[in-house]
């Protein structure tokens, strides 16, 4: 399988994301995705003429994430609407007329799915020449249904030796989706781990360009330390020099007001600034009730920027010094790689060994012993750590004990917070652009 004949010649995600951050931007991302081609492109088209520093996404709906393409069929055939673009099911030459013009060097996109069996997703990818995407193994594994780990890992092998075996103009790029599991009340030293370790498992199958993720967590304080933690490691362990870090905004309950939501999305811009992180995952004002308009999604991309000209976007920092995250990472990542030569196998001996436990995830390869809770500083801790390796760092004997309530305020503890202290933001340089945009989408 190739994708020259649809390759635009020149794309390479990351070195398009790196070079916008030695200019001194924060690229800024939507999680955008519909199921109609020509609001698809709409989308596209409102994001890279945001005032922001943008690269483009295709979000996928939920039945090609698992594979149920008769389901897609059923959807288009009645009209139904999707909640992302289905790009398993429209022809080749139908999303390629969504991506023409658009996806270019100075605007790559990106496909975001969120499946352990995604050989479909990646035969589509490489039918239309994109050659940006992200998940992994662990992390569109355990969150999302009952994929055997040891089969998602074997899926994911299949799908990254094909992306590198293209023979494109285009250089692939994967993120890992490791440091978002499950978006919340998971202490960061364990979403720092994986998304290493997923990292080193796109490297060890021969990816040259990758980036790692961080999901904004309770505690500003906290999520810089555990980012710089993150930096370090990576260039420490990752055997490649082209990766970045991608922040994403909070992914737990989120704030039902505007002004609210604003201020949680500043803070994820803080941390970003503050780490010297290279890209933005941004949500919008409507995260808590509903998919997201292109309007809505392009006044998220815009006050990032606003927000990132207010906070300055700082050089990359000299490595962090220890720390109590660094440590318990790097003894997550040292145990799980000394299981066995090859990353994935170590992943599956990890979970099965319980070196790597993921707090309130039900899949049935995960131990389920492991709790985090919030302490009364705001910052995530470990109530239990089951069988981590982390006895030398962690003492949870006679510490923290979770219980419903606890977990169902821990659970509400951000939206609460942000709802309810609402300071001014700041002064946007003008209106967004969204509204001239969207309602001039170039017809497919």
């Amino acid at each position: 399988m190739t994708a020259d004949a649809v390759s635009p010649a020149g794309i390479d995600f990351g070195r398009h994301v790196r070079r916008m951050r030695a200019a001194g931007h924060l690229v800024v991302q939507p999680r955008m995705g519909f199921g109609r081609p020509e609001q698809m492109r709409a989308g596209l088209l409102a994001t890279r003429r945001a005032r922001a520093a943008t690269v483009g996404t295709i979000t996928l709906d939920s039945f090609t994430r698992v594979g149920d393409l008769d389901a897609v069929r059923r959807a288009l055939r009645d009209g139904t609407g999707l909640n992302g673009y289905p790009i398993a099911s429209h022809d080749a030459a139908t999303t390629a007329a969504v991506l023409r013009d658009l996806h270019e060097p100075a605007f790559p996109v990106q496909v975001r799915h969120g499946s352990a069996v995604p050989q479909h997703i990646f035969t589509a990818l490489a039918q239309v020449g994109i050659t940006a995407t992200e998940g992994g193994p662990v992390s569109y594994c355990l969150p999302y249904g009952q994929t055997p780990l040891a089969e998602s890992v074997r899926n994911w092998e299949e799908c990254v030796d094909l992306f590198v075996s293209l023979t494109t103009a285009a250089r692939p790029h994967l993120e890992t989706f490791g440091g978002c599991l499950m978006g919340q009340l998971c202490p960061p030293s364990l979403l720092v781990a994986v998304t290493v370790l997923e990292a080193l498992f796109f490297c060890s199958r021969g990816v040259s360009s990758v980036s790692v993720s961080y999901a904004q967590q309770t505690s500003l304080d906290q999520d810089i330390e555990a980012v710089g933690a993150l930096r370090r490691l990576c260039a420490e362990m990752l055997p490649t020099e082209d990766w970045h870090v991608v922040i994403y905004a909070y992914m737990g309950v989120y704030p039902t007001t505007p002004p609210g939501a604003r201020r949680l999305l500043g803070e994820a811009v803080r941390v970003a600034a503050a780490t010297g992180s290279e890209r933005l995952i941004v949500k919008t004002v409507a995260e808590s009730i509903r998919i997201p308009t292109i309007e809505e999604n392009v006044e998220a991309l815009e006050t990032a920027e606003d927000w990132a000209r207010t906070y300055g976007v700082a050089d990359v920092p000299p490595p962090a010094p220890d720390s109590q995250i660094y440590a318990e990472a790097y003894a997550l990542i040292s145990a799980v790689l000394n299981l066995d030569s090859d990353v994935g196998r170590a992943l599956v001996l990890a979970f099965q060994h319980g070196y790597l436990d993921v707090p309130y995830c039900l899949h049935p390869d995960n131990a389920g012993r492991a709790r985090g809770y919030i302490d009364d500083t705001g910052r995530l801790r470990w109530a239990e750590i089951g069988a981590m390796p982390l006895r030398k760092l962690v003492r949870t004997v006679g510490g923290h004990r979770v219980t419903a309530s606890g977990l169902l305020a821990d659970l509400n503890y951000v939206r609460q917070k942000f709802d309810s202290e609402q300071p001014s933001l700041p002064a946007r340089s003008r209106t967004s652009s969204a509204t001239a945009i969207t309602g001039g989408g170039t017809a497919l």
